[in-house]
């Protein structure tokens, strides 16, 4: 069977949400089409002098409950169906967990590694200046995804600013405290990843501390997010990155691991005391929770059936599919989806954004309280729905989501 993509995904689920909902088919059409998709080149002089001539991408999928809200990402695969599923997402997460955005994806197709810093400064000025008409603190605040960081939203909210004539520190979030950032943004996330987790493991009067972990993906979501679960008391016994994982079924040291990429080492593949696996290896160890937290589609119908974890939950966005989620649920495996597991760092991003207005701002410590009251309202909102309909957890999620969505929508109207 060929491999759903990302925005195939994103359309099923909504079709399956639609009909719990009893939405009619004119309301279907809205959700499921995007009001604005943009597609710009990105000319670039290389360092070496010749010019490279890049794609980006910003799709803003609905503005019904407020300004759209969505990360950038740079990564060599990304296309416009992708950015579409994924501002489709967040759509739906906004929605899940209350905050007054609509959703929102940008993205360049680039693969960072293979660019020097200047260059990566310049292809994001550059895109940056070719998505600035559709975007601004009250139209569509952009934020880090895969490929990205904080330096890269200050060279955007530079760019933004230089453009405006003023400093607009809420252009974007995920940026350097020093210019208008969040305590605790960096880590946020992977700590509603943790929150997540413990929410589902406490309604099942299940330990943390007696719970092993896999975590696909050591990047900024998986990294942190193994970090977090193994202070809490978790046996992190697997990890991996793109060149593959690292698994010792006594445990590892997440913050071992992490000192040494950041000491200069290009993978986790080779850490010592470890045995070497392959990330398709680590989907399948027999562990209590899983973490897919690198790509979308990566448990589909092909390979769900040998995931032995009994706990997912989503630190990427899509990495389970539709027909990989029948085959879990066919199988009891209970999955936290991605618009609740990792709202995190949008929920974040909007403390930040809501800062940034007033020009006052809060500790880590208010950050993160806020952020744990508003992940476990959620989840035990979803939990109940899922119990009371009789559907999995992603459906309820979903349902949540895309009905507050089409409730915004109804009480504004259609103009004209």
């Amino acid at each position: 069977m060929a491999r759903q993509s990302a925005w195939d995904s994103a359309l099923i689920q909504l079709a399956e949400a639609v009909k719990q909902l009893g939405l009619d088919d004119g309301t279907h059409a809205l959700l499921a089409t995007p009001r604005r998709s943009l597609t710009v080149s990105i000319p670039l002089h290389r360092d070496d002098g010749h010019v490279e001539v890049l794609q980006g991408y910003r799709v803003q999928h609905n503005f019904s409950r407020g300004p759209a809200k969505g990360g950038i990402r740079y990564h060599p695969s990304t296309d416009l169906d992708e950015v579409k599923a994924l501002a489709m997402w967040m759509t739906w997460k906004c929605a899940l967990v209350g905050i007054p955005y609509g959703g929102a994806k940008g993205g360049v197709t680039i693969d960072p590694r293979l660019y020097s810093r200047n260059e990566l400064e310049r292809v994001t000025r550059r895109y940056a200046s070719e998505i600035l008409p559709i975007i601004g603190p009250e139209r569509d605040i952009p934020a880090p995804d895969v490929g990205t960081d904080e330096q890269t939203m200050a060279w955007f909210m530079d760019t933004y600013s230089v453009n405006r004539g003023y400093t607009t520190t809420g252009v974007v979030t995920g940026k350097p405290v020093s210019i208008g950032g969040s305590e605790g943004r960096g880590g946020a996330t992977s700590r509603g990843v943790m929150f997540a987790a413990f929410a589902a493991l406490r309604e099942r009067r299940v330990d943390p501390r007696d719970c092993t972990v896999a975590v696909q993906g050591f990047g900024k979501v998986g990294g942190l997010a193994a970090q977090f679960l193994h202070d809490a008391g978790c046996q992190v016994v697997a990890v991996s990155d793109v060149k593959g994982g690292v698994y010792n079924p006594q445990g590892l040291n997440p913050v071992a691991l992490l000192r040494h990429i950041r000491s200069g080492a290009e993978s986790v593949v080779g850490y010592p005391g470890t045995d070497a696996i392959t990330n398709a290896e680590l989907l399948e160890l027999d562990v209590d929770i899983l973490v897919p937290a690198a790509l979308e589609g990566v448990i589909s119908d092909d390979n769900a059936d040998r995931v032995r974890a009994r706990l997912i939950v989503e630190g990427a966005n899509g990495p389970v599919t539709p027909d990989g989620d029948a085959v879990l649920e066919d199988r009891g495996t209970v999955v936290v989806p991605d618009v609740l597991a990792n709202s995190g760092g949008v929920a974040v991003s909007y403390f930040e954004w809501v800062q940034d207005l007033q020009a006052y701002f809060w500790t880590e410590d208010q950050v993160n309280v806020r952020l744990r009251e508003l992940m476990e309202r959620a989840y035990t909102e979803v939990s109940e729905l899922a119990a009371e309909r009789r559907v999995s957890l992603r459906t309820a999620a979903q349902m949540i989501g895309v009905g507050r969505v089409a409730e915004a929508h109804r009480t504004r109207g259609l103009y004209p």
